[in-house]
């Protein structure tokens, strides 16, 4: 059992599920070791069933021994409130942990403190030294591998990944979920954010993190997958990250109720068959992928209207759809074993 303890800090943004994606992703995923959330704009509150504290003195009582920046707001920098509670954490005692694109061990005020303090920060974003494009391990290894592909972004391609890993693991199958941004990161407690990565090495970053995850005991492995093929602003990241991981095929993820891809009407959200196609076509050529399946997120719809959302990807695409979060994980686990037998 894991000694931490992590207070959440989610400063105004505890209830939302976009900008509060890995705040919630811990709460789901890492349960045990969640003591608080920190909003004080609904302090007394709580959130997925843990309670809210309006301030770092608040939370103390509940003896956290690690902050972790639970929010990733546009752009990856902190909010200029968020400094007076960073240094409130440090000054407890706590150790910091954030996936932001601004590095706290970068900052001299905040090292400056958190050695004064003895605390440790850890930037979860930071990618390390050496990294360089693709050697061509990502085609000897012997492990299948599924890379998570999407619609757009922030619609559940992390979820889809663990959601599958876990029904693998419990059918008795070496399976490893393999991180590739800041949320996997905190959650697995490795890995590396490849959106942080000089573009050029993203493909060799994932490379690398698809050998961790065969070094570890994985013989199937479940890449996380980042933005989207279609999104006009992290597309760039998503080819790097399909290249590198080199996948034998796909799960697409998609989230029925949104029309448009980030939320523009400029970028209206194609067909299913139109998506299966694209990511088809942009596969490696030393190993081209096929998709196996389609996981929806169904947040939003009533189990009617979810089991109708499943049948229209079906019908659109041929291809077994569901919601793993709502329905289970079983019916696409048996899919994608099928597309890689």
């Amino acid at each position: 059992m894991s000694d931490r303890r992590i207070l959440i800090l989610a400063e105004g943004f505890s209830g939302d599920p976009h900008f509060g994606k890995t705040a919630r992703g811990v709460m789901r995923y890492r349960p045990a070791e969640v003591v608080a959330l920190l909003d004080s704009e609904r302090a007394g509150e709580s959130e997925g069933g843990f309670p809210i504290v309006g301030s770092v003195a608040d939370a103390l009582a509940l003896q956290p021994t690690v902050a972790l920046v639970g929010v990733a707001p546009a752009g990856g920098r902190f909010p200029p409130a968020w400094r007076t509670i960073l240094r409130q954490c440090i000054e407890a005692g706590l150790d910091i942990e954030s996936g932001l694109h601004e590095f706290l061990t970068r900052d001299d005020e905040m090292t400056a403190l958190a050695a004064l303090h003895g605390v440790s920060l850890r930037d979860l974003r930071l990618a390390p030294a050496g990294l360089n494009v693709p050697t061509g391990a990502n085609l000897t290894h012997a492990s299948k591998v599924v890379t998570t592909v999407g619609s757009d972004c922030a619609i559940g391609k992390m979820t889809v990944a663990l959601e599958l890993d876990a029904e693998a693991r419990r059918r008795g199958i070496k399976s490893e979920f393999v991180p590739t941004g800041q949320t996997g990161i905190a959650i697995a407690g490795w890995g590396m954010s490849v959106d942080a990565v000089v573009a050029d090495f993203i493909a060799g970053a994932t490379e690398q993190l698809v050998i961790e995850g065969v070094e570890r005991g994985g013989e199937l492995l479940w890449i996380e997958g980042q933005g989207s093929l279609l999104h006009p602003s992290y597309s760039g990241v998503t080819l790097g990250l399909i290249h590198g991981s080199a996948p034998h095929v796909y799960v697409l993820c998609d989230k029925p109720v949104e029309r448009f891809v980030d939320e523009n009407p400029a970028f209206p959200k194609p067909s299913y068959s139109f998506l299966v196609d694209l990511h088809e076509r942009m596969s490696l050529i030393g190993r081209p992928a096929k998709v196996a399946a389609i996981a929806l997120n169904t947040q939003g719809l009533s189990d009617d209207e979810a089991r109708a959302a499943v049948a229209a990807a079906e019908a659109d695409s041929g291809l077994v759809a569901d919601d793993p979060v709502r329905f289970g994980a079983s019916r696409l686990v048996d899919a994608v074993l099928a597309a890689l037998a």
